[in-house]
């Protein structure tokens, strides 16, 4: 089950089926591994964002996007998500993109996290990339790398 919590009203207002969207690229994204898991995703503000970023990774700024695995006991529960209104608008409107298209991108990014994955060497990178553009290409989403930078 992947369940979304609008914190926002700003999400809905500038992505209506937000939530649609974000259940779309989780279930994608688990779907490329044959994963069966739950997820949360948290659709907040940069406040909110800033203050897990400082409690849980001690840096005291807001990101685009957070991913918070779950413990090893947690059962079908993968982990938890939680994306940043503002930082999202502002990127998406920098590169170009929808805020639906960068939604699902970051949704689909921070799942890999979730799984395992992520960008810590040019080789993480790439690989973490591929597998950006092959789930999002099965959502009729365009490559999120043909504009400009990496989420966070």
């Amino acid at each position: 089950m992947i369940e979304v919590e609008v914190e926002e009203p700003a999400w809905t207002d500038d992505a209506p089926d937000g939530e649609v969207l974000a259940q779309a690229a989780a279930q994608a994204a688990l779907a490329r591994f044959g994963r069966d898991a739950d997820v949360v995703i948290l659709l907040t503000d940069d406040a909110a964002v800033r203050e897990l970023n400082a409690r849980f990774l001690g840096k005291e700024q807001p990101t685009n996007v957070l991913s918070f695995p779950a413990a090893g006991s947690a059962g079908r529960h993968l982990g938890d998500i939680a994306l940043a209104y503002g930082v999202c608008t502002s990127e998406a409107r920098e590169q170009g993109k929808t805020l639906a298209q960068h939604l699902q991108h970051l949704v689909a990014h921070g799942v890999l996290h979730l799984l395992g994955y992520d960008h810590d060497s040019d080789a993480d990178t790439e690989v973490m990339e591929d597998l950006e553009r092959d789930i999002l290409a099965g959502l009729g989403v365009p490559d999120p790398y043909k504009w400009t930078d990496r989420p966070g």
